[in-house]
């Protein structure tokens, strides 16, 4: 055990991890990042134990872009059966599978892999599917939510930056012929950020508005979406909803 917590005290981390032997791994965001993760989970905790109830033998969990691994282990440490984290970059998986080890957690696993390559005959449905901090850091984000769909069959928690969103009508071929608009993207350029570990891996970002998540999400095939209300203490994006995290139902 004191091999492999010397291993994570040789790594970078972004998220603060409690060892065993009570040191933590050390961030290099430091302190002011924790609010984001804090509030993820507790947002995420209170959807589960309301849609889920608190008894979760039996049900398998995904996580895309599970980064280094938090979120996947709070999924497995809450009760999860079997926790599979998906991430892009292979040093997150890596750092994923360290943390699995020194915690014990047999039932959670780590591949490497992109979203859009993800493939439910492959996989298999998932019980809850997560897609947190993902969404606005992709050029297809609607191909994203349709492969989110193929790969849950009950519950699928986003959480996601938004845009300001575009109302009213456009000509659509003809002055004769307009359509209404449902919602909007705002481009965001991360073309020189690729190398980051928290960035785009292809640099050109879609971030939609919240109307159009929640239009997208129903149109590819998910029967309830509900924006789930930050706590008071929220992190300051989330509480003054410039974020969101929307649970979609089957």
């Amino acid at each position: 055990m004191s091999t492999l917590i010397e291993q994570a005290h040789s790594r970078e981390w972004f998220y603060s991890y409690d060892l065993p032997d009570g040191s933590t791994t050390p961030t290099y965001h430091g302190d002011d990042i924790k609010a984001i993760h804090n509030t993820r989970w507790q947002m995420l905790q209170s959807c589960l134990d309301e849609r889920l109830g608190k008894a979760r033998q039996g049900l398998t969990a995904l996580d895309l872009a599970s980064h280094q691994g938090w979120f996947a282990v709070k999924m497995a440490q809450a009760g999860f059966s079997s926790v599979l984290g998906i991430d892009a970059r292979e040093s997150h998986v890596s750092d994923s599978e360290l943390i699995s080890e020194i915690y014990g957690l047999d039932h959670l696993a780590f591949k490497q892999g992109d979203i859009h390559s993800q493939d439910a005959g492959q996989l298999g449905q998932f019980d809850v599917v997560l897609m947190l901090g993902l969404l606005y850091h992709l050029e297809n984000p609607v191909g994203a939510l349709r492969i989110c769909r193929a790969l849950c069959k009950n519950l699928c928690i986003i959480e996601t930056q938004i845009v300001p969103g575009l109302t009213g009508y456009v000509d659509y071929g003809s002055y004769q012929y307009v359509r209404p608009l449902k919602g909007s993207f705002g481009i965001i350029d991360e073309t020189e950020d690729t190398h980051g570990p928290e960035a785009s891996i292809t640099g050109i970002c879609l971030v939609p508005s919240l109307d159009a998540l929640l239009w997208i999400l129903r149109k590819v095939g998910f029967s309830d979406v509900t924006v789930l209300e930050p706590p008071e203490n929220a992190y300051e994006q989330l509480r003054h909803h410039k974020r969101v995290m929307v649970a979609a139902q089957v």
